[in-house]
This record gives C-alpha cells, structure tokens and sequence, in this order.
C-alpha cells in the first residue's frame, strides 16, 4: 500500500518516456519514491492528497539562481536601469551584506521557490558577507 496518494488531479504531467497526460490523473507514493501514476481509480492510502483543479507535475529545477538578491529586488534606485546601471546601483548594499542578511535572504528566496514547485536550485553567491572570516 502506498504512503501518500495525490488524487483528482486536473492533469498530472507524467514526464515519463510517452509524456503522457492523465487528465483526472493521481500519483502515488511509497517511502519518498513515486511508484505508480494513472488514471481512473487510485490506490488507497493512509494519507490522500485531493488535487481538485490542479496540474501536478514532477518537481522543477532552477538551474541559476542568485538568492541573496532577494533583498534588493525592489530597490526603488535600480528598477528601471539596463544591466550595467542596475550592477553598478547595487554593488554597494551587496557590499554591506552580512551573514544574517545572506542566511534570511536563503530562506526567503527557498521558501518562494518551494511554494512555486521547484525542488531543486543551484545558488550563485558570489558576495562574500561582511564577518564571514
């Protein structure tokens, strides 16, 4: 019997060999692993997720991403620069980062990745915090 069972589905997208799509689809999971996805009647399990309305697709992945910018990504004095201004009006708060900035930026820009999908990210920190040695 599996663990967990992620059902009524408005489409899950398989992403396996055929690509398939299954419309009203569920998945199931045993142990952390998927082990089963179709349609139709799903297997039982202790706990049912209803997915009523939802697409449910494999994890995403974020290949490039810079979470200590998180921060400044409002900053009034860059939004409207090309490239270059942007960097150049930005290089000094990056400067006065610290760790504490670098680890709340963390678990901000995690958090928003986690709640848009996204399992896995590669983090390009480049900056190093004031006080980090």
């Amino acid at each position: 019997m599996a663990d967990l069972v992620i059902l009524n589905a408005r489409l899950v997208a398989t992403m396996d060999d055929q690509r398939r799509e299954l419309p009203g689809g569920w998945v199931s999971v045993t142990g952390g692993l998927i082990d089963g996805v179709g349609s139709g009647e799903p297997p039982s399990a202790p706990t049912m997720i209803d997915a009523s309305g939802c697409l449910v697709t494999p994890g995403l992945i974020n290949t490039h991403h810079h979470l200590y910018q998180n921060l400044t990504r409002a900053y009034s004095e860059m939004t409207d620069k090309p490239l270059f201004g942007w960097l150049q009006s930005l290089y000094p708060l990056w400067k006065a980062l610290d760790e504490e900035s670098i680890y709340l930026s963390a678990w901000i820009g995690l958090g928003e990745l986690a709640l848009s999908g996204c399992t896995t990210s590669t983090d390009h920190l480049y900056v190093h915090p004031r006080g980090s040695g």
